[in-house]
């Protein structure tokens, strides 16, 4: 097999592998009230099935299949969810468990009594410990409005949160911004669509329009949408993500002597990302008291991710044109094939789901 058969056969392979692994996550919302806690959470099939014998993911989709896995499910919780108020553990009870089937998730409403809300209340999550991928979003409402949010990920530290101390607006900027460069690099998609557009190369200042263009579309729809604007359905938005792939690879496949229209595409399909972008910040929910640093810090995040993509790919491609220009059009050849068949790939997929 070819180098350039290799190479496009490994980016079509790491297409596959992304789709059929969506990325990790649950969102486990904790609402304070006077007479106790409440937990909600929204949690995968396929994690909640793991620890479960003789139980398939789809299995607990089915009422009566979850209604008879809901000892064992409370059990799995109690020992990784783990609540303590002014140091005292919490015990939870089980109040309501149902199946989400249009996103393969579990939905639970777990109560922790309290005879008076305590100064601090303690939150250790390690839900799904079998993937160290796992992220547990963590919001916390006092009142009725929101006022901390955290991730849990890996081994990370317990968190402790005062009743009635509001999120710093520092504290709400690391969080997007970490949450903004997260999502870039589990986001295979928006990666290859940068890559895409870098693979024919161009000077300096001829990228950094093509990329600012990009950065521009997306972070305009990624504002309507997350103000409540402009909101396109998911199932019209993801397989256009993919589609605006297709499209770069093909350019740079065939486009190396005509008319470059980068700028065009980067703009253009930059707005359909934003979209892409705007239905993660919905999952996540931002804190009302600092809604536009949230989404700032977001789109910050994003860019510094992408900013990773280009400073590592395009000095690369430049570096290879200079030494064989022969081996620098296999690479581009091969590169723009991969990323048209992955974009191709997931438009077909997500066009069936």
């Amino acid at each position: 097999m070819s180098a350039l058969r290799r190479i496009a056969a490994l980016l079509l392979a790491l297409a596959a592998s992304a789709a059929a692994h969506d990325e990790p996550t649950s969102f486990l919302d904790l609402h304070v009230r006077a007479g106790g806690l409440t937990a909600s959470l929204a949690a995968s099939a396929s994690d909640l099935a793991h620890d479960l014998p003789a139980v398939e993911p789809a299995m607990l989709l089915d009422p009566a299949v979850l209604n008879a896995q809901r000892a064992a499910l409370a059990a799995i919780l109690q020992s990784r969810l783990h609540l303590a108020a002014d140091g005292t553990p919490l015990t939870a009870e089980l109040r309501g468990i149902v199946p989400a089937p249009g996103k393969r998730d579990v939905h639970l409403e777990l109560h922790y009594a309290w005879s008076a809300v305590p100064a601090v209340i303690q939150v250790q999550a390690r839900l799904f410990p079998y993937d160290p991928r796992h992220r547990t979003f963590v919001n916390i409402y006092e009142n009725g409005s929101l006022q901390r949010q955290e991730i849990f990920s890996g081994e990370a530290a317990p968190l402790e949160f005062r009743a009635g101390a509001r999120q710093s607006i520092a504290g709400v900027v690391r969080q997007f911004v970490f949450s903004g460069v997260h999502h870039i690099f589990i986001g295979p998609d928006h990666i290859l669509f940068v890559i895409g557009l870098l693979l024919l190369g161009g000077r300096v200042g001829q990228l950094l329009k093509i990329i600012t263009a990009f950065t521009v579309a997306h972070s305009i729809t990624l504002g309507l949408a997350t103000f409540g604007l402009l909101r396109p359905p998911a199932a019209v938005i993801e397989p256009g993500i993919a589609l605006s792939i297709v499209f770069v690879g093909l350019h740079a496949f065939f486009g190396k002597d005509r008319r470059d229209p980068r700028l065009l595409f980067a703009f253009c399909f930059g707005l359909v990302h934003g979209f892409g972008f705007a239905n993660v910040l919905q999952e996540m929910v931002l804190p009302r008291h600092a809604l536009g640093w949230s989404l700032a810090a977001f789109n910050g995040g994003v860019e510094i991710g992408q900013a990773c993509i280009v400073l590592t790919v395009a000095p690369v491609l430049a570096l290879l044109r200079q030494r064989s220009v022969r081996a620098s059009e296999r690479v581009i050849a091969a590169g723009a094939l991969g990323v048209t068949m992955a974009g191709a790939f997931w438009f077909f997929q997500r066009v069936m789901e």
